[in-house]
Order: structure tokens, then C-alpha cells, then sequence
């Protein structure tokens, strides 16, 4: 009986896994498409980072309401849901120049927010449920940690793709050609995945969405500082950086962009082999020392710009040094939160924590744009290296 929940379980994984590809590939290209052609347009920063302010906070109550959702209906309907949604929202993008006024971008980014949250709650959360209870601890990370990994790698491939494809085929006919790669991700979805995963014979009530564990609060919080400090750099001032300090074209910016977040993809998915000495598994102290270390790369990078060394070695290699402690702090975050959750409430702790997630990345892309408009680079990583420094201090509370 094991062996056979055990073969359904890694069947169900890969399913699941080449869905959260797929749309992870197309979510990085939106993402690049977005930045570089309203920049090529005559966008203001500040106005490029409003076009994700509706995607960032439809996130946010994507996750709050997702993991209730999930655990009525089942995980997978929510992932089916989330690609369907993201189709959509692709289809009222490919349409003519002139019909995309900042409104109607930020109404199709919102639809996206919510099913980009709702395809990775449900990807998460399957992680846990797909295991067996006693195979979950050193298995739950390393599975957790491939997972999130490649779909880091294969976001940042979704940069270059977005580049690319703005160069070689335009707006419209590149947001055509992501949709047809999702609807086919969407069939093999629908055909090979369980309709059980994640459906709890307890229906959770509305109130329990907000959670009531200590560990998974904190969690949460420094989850919201991390992200932040990380979009507040990355959303629009780096790519902006790049364009015009460093006039890069866009296939150089999205090469750079996809290369870090490809090896911070690479470097999530190792974790476990560096961070497992024997039976030891990371916890909330392994957490708070990845942070502080974290913090003084940024504050690092923002002090070399302050004294004009040369902007291109800092902050490439300055940032690409940031990946790696970003991967392994992120990495332990995603384990922590299934760690620390039962089976019956994996997917409301899992909705409520991408929640701050989502918050996080709000904050940060609203920042982003503001500060790099107002006070430049440098600022947006003081910022930067600000809020993993509180992300740090809040992990402090996280049990040892």
C-alpha cells in the first residue's frame, strides 16, 4: 500500500510540477514583456510599477482566500482555475496599442495576480499532501526545495523568453504564444491530475483563514520583509537600470534578469544538500542567521553606488551575490511553513502565508518604481537591506 501511494504521489508531483513549469515560464515572460515595452513607450517608472499594482494586491487576496478554497473544492481545480485565468488575462493583452491605457493593463494584471497565487498555493501546498506522513521531514525539503527551485529557474528562462520574444515577434503575437503553451499545460492538467488533492472532509469555516499559530505568524512576517527587500530593487528599478544607466538593450537586460533568477533557482533547489549535517534539519535560528547575512549585501552595493564605483561591476556582481543568500533564505522559508503545518490545515497556513508573500512583493514593486523615480538606485537598495535586516530580527521569534 505504501509503495503504491508512493508511485501516485511522484505521478501526481511531476504533474504538478510541469503545470507550475509552464506557468511560471509564461509568468516571467508577462512580467519582462510589461517592463520592457511600456519603458520602450515612454512609461515613467513609477507609472510601469502602478501597471503591477493591481497584480500584487489581487495576489494578496488570492492567498488569503485560495487556501480555503482549495480545501473545498480540491487543489487541483484551483490550479486548472489559475491557468485558465492566466489564459485570459494573456488574450486581453494581445490587443492593439492603442486600446492599453494604464486601466485596462492593471484590470488584466490583476486577473493574472490571482492566477499566478492561485497556481502556486496549490502547487505548494500538494508538495506535503502528496508524501507520506511518515516520509515527510528530510523528504518534505528536498521535494519542497526542487519544486520552488526549478520554478525559480524557470522563471528567470520566462525573462529572457519575454525578451526575446518582444524582439523577434512583437506584443501582441509573443502574449499569443504563451497562452497556446498554457492551454496545452491546462489539458495534461486536467486529464492526469487527482480530483482529491487537498479536499478535507472538514470544511474550514470563513474566520479560519487568518491563522492562529505563533510560528506560522512569524513566519509569515519575515516572509513580508524578505520579499520586499527583494522586489523593491528587482520589479522595475534594476531592468530601468539597466536600460538606460547602462543602456542595455532588452535581450541584455532579460539575459541578466534570467540568469540571476535561473542560478537563484539552481541555487534553492541544493539547499538541502548543504544546509542537512545528518538528521538536522533547518529551523527558525538557521533562518534568522541566512537573513543577517542577507542584509549587508544590499547595504553593501548601495554604499559602492553612493561612492560612483563602476555601477556595472557593483550591482551585477553585488545582486548576483544577493541571489544566493536570497535562494538559501527563501528555500528555508518553504520548508518551515509545511514543517509547521498539520495535513487537514496545510492549504489555509499555505494560502495565509503567500499572503504576506504577496504583501511583501506589493510593497516592494510599489517602492521599486517610487524610489527609483525619486532617489535612484542606491535608495532602493538602502531600502532594501532595511527590510531583510527586519525580516532577520522577526526570525528571531521562530522556534530554534
Amino acid at each position: 500500500m505504501s509503495e503504491r501511494l508512493t508511485t501516485e504521489g511522484f505521478q501526481g508531483y511531476l504533474v504538478v510540477t510541469l503545470s507550475y513549469w509552464v506557468f511560471t515560464l509564461t509568468d516571467g515572460a508577462i512580467r519582462m514583456l510589461v517592463v520592457l515595452y511600456f519603458h520602450q513607450l515612454g512609461y515613467a517608472p513609477l507609472e510601469i510599477a502602478m501597471l503591477f499594482l493591481f497584480y500584487e494586491f489581487f495576489g494578496v487576496v488570492t492567498n488569503l482566500v485560495g487556501g480555503w478554497i482549495g480545501s473545498r473544492i480540491g487543489l487541483n481545480r484551483t490550479m486548472q482555475i489559475g491557468i485558465g485565468m492566466q489564459v485570459v488575462a494573456l488574450s486581453l493583452l494581445a490587443v492593439p496599442t492603442a486600446w492599453l491605457s494604464v486601466p485596462y493593463v492593471m484590470a488584466a494584471q490583476a486577473l493574472s495576480g490571482v492566477a499566478k497565487d492561485l497556481n502556486k498555493m496549490s502547487a505548494k501546498a500538494s508538495v506535503k499532501l502528496m508524501l507520506p506522513k511518515q516520509q515527510e521531514s528530510a523528504r518534505l525539503f528536498k521535494w519542497v526545495s526542487i519544486l520552488t527551485g526549478s520554478k525559480n529557474a524557470l522563471k528567470g528562462g520566462g525573462f529572457f523568453l519575454g525578451a526575446l520574444l518582444l524582439a523577434q515577434f512583437g506584443f501582441q503575437m509573443a502574449l499569443l504564444l504563451l497562452a497556446g503553451m498554457l492551454l496545452i499545460s491546462l489539458v495534461i492538467n486536467w486529464l492526469l491530475l487527482s480530483e482529491e488533492i487537498g479536499k478535507t472532509q472538514h470544511k474550514p469555516k470563513f474566520s479560519q483563514l487568518f491563522s492562529r499559530t505563533r510560528e506560522i505568524n512569524w513566519l509569515s512576517a519575515a516572509r513580508f520583509f524578505l520579499f520586499g527587500a527583494r522586489d523593491v530593487w528587482f520589479v522595475v528599478a534594476l531592468p530601468l537600470f539597466l536600460a538606460s544607466t547602462m543602456e542595455w538593450n532588452h535581450l541584455q537586460v532579460g539575459g541578466f534578469l534570467a540568469v540571476w533568477i535561473i542560478g537563484y533557482g539552481i541555487v534553492q533547489s541544493l539547499v538541502p544538500l548543504w544546509l542537512k549535517r545528518g538528521q538536522h534539519l533547518p529551523d527558525g535560528k538557521t533562518a534568522m542567521k541566512v537573513a543577517l547575512m542577507l542584509a549587508v549585501i544590499p547595504a553593501g552595493i548601495a554604499w559602492g553606488l553612493v561612492l560612483q564605483w563602476d555601477p556595472a561591476w557593483v550591482v551585477t556582481l553585488g545582486l548576483l551575490l544577493f541571489g544566493v543568500f536570497f535562494a538559501v533564505n527563501s528555500a528555508i522559508h518553504s520548508y518551515l511553513i509545511l514543517a509547521y503545518s498539520e495535513h487537514d490545515k496545510v492549504a489555509t497556513n499555505v494560502g495565509f502565508y503567500y499572503m504576506a508573500n504577496a504583501g511583501g512583493r506589493l510593497m516592494g514593486t510599489v517602492l521599486s518604481g517610487w524610489l527609483y523615480q525619486m532617489q535612484g538606485m542606491a535608495a532602493c537598495l538602502g531600502w532594501s537591506a532595511l527590510m531583510v535586516l527586519i525580516a532577520g530580527l522577526i526570525s528571531i521569534k521562530l522556534p530554534r
